[in-house]
């Protein structure tokens, strides 16, 4: 969890996609976070964390469904939000913490 805390400490917002291989809306979601963070460029990160292969980070931050998306900037979360986003939505709060 320590190379968490160095992503979370950025001074530009992150985006995590916390998701897992099996579930239909999480692999929807990748075609949607690549044109994301096409479009922010160096403005934001985008990160993609697996749950089943981060047990103990997803209890830490009580994932209960996938996909669910925290932004951080500076160290604090910003924006938390369960379930399909669209492009439009993810860009907007992404860029309120420029």
């Amino acid at each position: 969890m320590s190379k968490f805390g160095e992503l979370i400490s950025a001074n530009v917002p992150v985006l995590f996609n916390f998701f897992t291989d099996w579930n239909e809306d999480t692999v929807a979601m990748n075609v949607v976070l690549r044109n994301v963070a096409a479009a922010l460029g160096d403005k934001a990160k985008v990160i993609k964390i697996d749950i089943e292969k981060n047990p103990e980070l997803s209890e830490a931050l009580r994932i209960k469904g996938v996909p669910t998306f925290i932004i951080y900037k500076n160290g604090e979360m910003k924006w938390r939000q369960s379930g399909v986003q669209d492009e439009n939505t993810l860009i907007h709060h992404l860029q309120q913490f420029y």
